[in-house]
């Protein structure tokens, strides 16, 4: 069993980061090998829509024609058995990082083909993923905005093309570790503090579960 999560910040001692650990803890426990990846690290663009994998009799077998650092981290999700990505929220998206890997990994996946009402896709199994999204934004103001209508549509993405998904939410999140350096006055360093430790433990706790979760979900597929 063999599961895989995705860093899309850039940034891998902070909130994303611990979110995707806890994650990766839970699916250790349930006996996955685990592996985290850190996007930033990758010298790497997104889909130059080549339609290399979308040509008959295609050789692609799923996985992105671009040759590119990229290319074996996309081999290894072709043999994965979980995969979670997770990503800060900026302007209502996940990072363009995230995105563009996104891009990278489904699209070769997906096909241009129907049968029977159902898209068809180059896997042998449904693959049980996840989308974590870390925001500075309160959980109520970010359903006020329509987040989770934005954001949803990645974990769409991922539900049609590898069978299943889940969305997992940490809001309100304390992002400086030196809050006297920055001007800001939309929000209360002394609040953000309190709700991290009053809350951040259970993020973490629910990321944990997700990876137990997902993996046993990947056992029954």
């Amino acid at each position: 069993m063999k599961a895989i999560f995705v860093n899309g910040s850039p940034r891998k001692n902070k909130n994303t980061a611990d979110m995707l650990q806890s994650a990766m803890r839970g699916a250790q426990e349930m006996g996955a090998e685990c592996e985290m990846v850190h996007l930033y690290d990758i010298d790497f663009k997104g889909c130059k829509s080549c339609f290399a994998c979308k040509l008959k009799n295609s050789k692609c077998n799923g996985v992105c024609a671009l040759k590119d650092d990229l290319r074996p981290v996309l081999e290894r999700c072709r043999e994965a058995d979980v995969i979670v990505l997770g990503s800060p929220v900026y302007y209502s998206y996940p990072t363009g990082e995230l995105r563009s890997f996104m891009e990278r990994l489904c699209f070769p996946v997906g096909t241009y083909l129907y049968e029977n009402g159902k898209h068809i896709t180059l896997r042998n199994k449904v693959i049980p993923t996840a989308m974590i999204f870390t925001m500075n934004c309160p959980e109520d103001y970010m359903k006020q905005i329509n987040y989770p209508t934005l954001l949803e549509e990645n974990t769409k993405v991922m539900a049609d093309i590898f069978g299943y998904s889940e969305t997992l939410y940490a809001c309100n999140t304390y992002q400086f570790n030196d809050y006297s350096r920055y001007d800001f006055n939309l929000f209360s360093e002394e609040d953000k503090r309190r709700y991290r430790d009053e809350h951040f433990p259970t993020d973490l706790q629910n990321a944990y579960a997700l990876g137990q979760r997902l993996v046993e979900k990947a056992h029954e597929a």
